[in-house]
């Protein structure tokens, strides 16, 4: 079975040609583009499985190239790995913001980042659960489609966020831990730092808008959709 097609941007030709080669090695389909202009015309013109985009680009920034590959509709369902040398909270958070799915700083290991890039992959396969659509206070999660609304609005979230809003929706009231959303919304084999889920989260609220306050932080332990029948007894 043939492995994803992966389109690397990066303008430091060294290190694009060290990820050309060890993705290949691995088996995927590879394409490189140098500046976010040239990204931006090879993805339309063939849409990859994943774009490993560096964050600081001639021509066009990352953040930008980003933001259109998130407002195209032939580009919905394309992974992002956002690749920076900044390493601030502030940063991953703006990352997420426009549409990336994962965040990883420079300096990093090769296998780390295969690591990150094979959790992404993973889960985009697995696709729907046990349930197909998932409704709550307004929340609707149709997991076939990947569509999300919250009252008869569309909410355009990354597959990262899409897998959250679905996990806290299926069971309103229970509280998650950071550790099991990683696992059951990201896949139990995704390398992400538990603060993520933090960024994450608040992405996930400013997207929500007035029902941002349905998605609760439990103090010490993580998160929750609220209870409805927290409501029906006030």
């Amino acid at each position: 079975m043939a492995k994803a097609r992966i389109l690397i941007v990066e303008d430091d030709a060294s290190l694009s040609e060290v990820l050309d080669y060890n993705l290949r090695q691995e088996g995927y389909e590879t394409q490189v583009a140098r500046d976010g202009q040239q990204a931006l015309r090879d993805a339309r013109l063939r849409p990859p499985e994943l774009i490993i985009l560096d964050l600081m680009l001639p021509m066009i920034d990352g953040l930008e190239v980003c933001r259109q590959i998130r407002a195209d509709a032939a580009m919905q369902d394309v992974l992002v790995l956002m690749l920076t040398a900044r390493s601030e909270e502030s940063d991953e958070l703006v990352g997420f913001s426009v549409g990336a799915d994962d965040y990883v700083t420079k300096p990093f290991s090769v296998k780390v980042l295969l690591q990150r890039l094979q959790a992404l992959l993973r889960r985009k396969e697995q696709g729907a659960g046990d349930r197909d659509v998932l409704v709550s206070q307004g929340i609707l999660v149709d997991r076939r489609r990947h569509r999300a609304t919250v009252g008869d609005r569309p909410l355009d979230l990354t597959p990262s966020e899409f897998g959250l809003l679905a996990a806290l929706v299926r069971q309103p009231g229970r509280a998650y831990s950071r550790a099991e959303l990683i696992d059951v919304a990201l896949g139990d084999d995704a390398i992400v730092l538990e603060r993520t889920i933090d960024v994450h989260i608040r992405a996930l609220r400013k997207k929500l808008e007035a029902h941002a306050d349905l998605i609760q932080t439990v103090r010490g332990v993580g998160y929750r959709l609220r209870d409805p029948s927290d409501v029906m007894a006030t």
